[in-house]
């Protein structure tokens, strides 16, 4: 059989699936490892993206830090924190969380700084606070940004995830790293395909929820005046529907 027939047969045989060592397994473990740590990056990135959103300050900084991250290459960044820390579950998930920083900020600081500042200042001639303007105007209205930020972070977390098993971990990369010490090339190609399927239907589910917390008069193509309603009164209402919409 050549490569891909045996690859096919190692997808079709019931046996790799089950266990603790089966695909099953290690799709769960991948899925764990992806989002323990693109929860902690938006410990970090969310807060600093909306303070430095808010305030307009320090932007150029973080989107020169977030270009920074973006630049270094993961695997030497793992190879160092494992001589640093040593061959645990720490160099890997450290990897992860600096790869999902990087878009999570760049696209929070996006997410407020790209609102019309007539609608900011619509909403302070309204009698709103800082806190309440960021809460029920930037958050809301920006959000659909923000998801497009976490939808790119989660993919490139799922693609990067299978270096974990190049320390530790038994995730989709476990294929990989053991295909290629013995030349299995069916099983690294298992690995490729599993990881390919894996990041196409969770990024077809975070485009349904992308869309699902768009405001409605947002959706769409030119939303920018309804009924002749000028720009920031129509965002301000897209704002506040969404906002009563999450309390109903």
């Amino acid at each position: 059989m050549n490569v891909i027939e045996r690859t096919f047969a190692f997808l079709g045989d019931g046996a790799n699936w089950q266990g603790s060592q089966g695909i099953l397994a290690r799709t769960v473990e991948h899925l764990g490892i992806t989002m323990f740590a693109v929860a902690i990056a938006l410990v970090i990135a969310v807060p600093l993206g909306l303070w430095a959103g808010h305030t307009r300050r320090g932007g150029h900084a973080l989107l020169g830090f977030t270009a920074a991250l973006r630049a270094l290459p993961a695997l030497g960044l793992l190879t160092l924190l494992a001589l640093w820390f040593g061959v645990n579950a720490i160099p890997p998930l450290a990897v992860l969380v600096i790869i999902a920083v990087a878009p999570l900020l760049a696209h929070t600081l996006e997410a407020v700084t790209g609102i019309d500042p007539d609608v900011v200042d619509a909403a302070r001639a309204q009698g709103m606070t800082e806190g309440q303007i960021l809460c029920r105007v930037e958050i809301p209205l920006g959000l659909p940004v923000f998801m497009g930020g976490l939808r790119s972070a989660v993919l490139q977390v799922i693609a990067t995830a299978t270096i974990a098993a190049y320390i530790n971990g038994n995730n989709l990369g476990r294929y990989l790293f053991d295909g290629l010490a013995v030349r299995d090339y069916p099983r690294m190609l298992v690995a490729t395909l599993l990881v390919a399927v894996l990041a196409f239907v969770v990024d077809a589910i975070m485009a349904l929820a992308q869309r699902a917390v768009t405001p409605v008069p947002l959706r769409g193509g030119g939303a920018s005046k309804r009924h002749g309603q000028p720009k920031h009164e129509s965002a301000l209402d897209a704002a506040n529907s969404h906002t009563e919409g999450a309390h109903a």
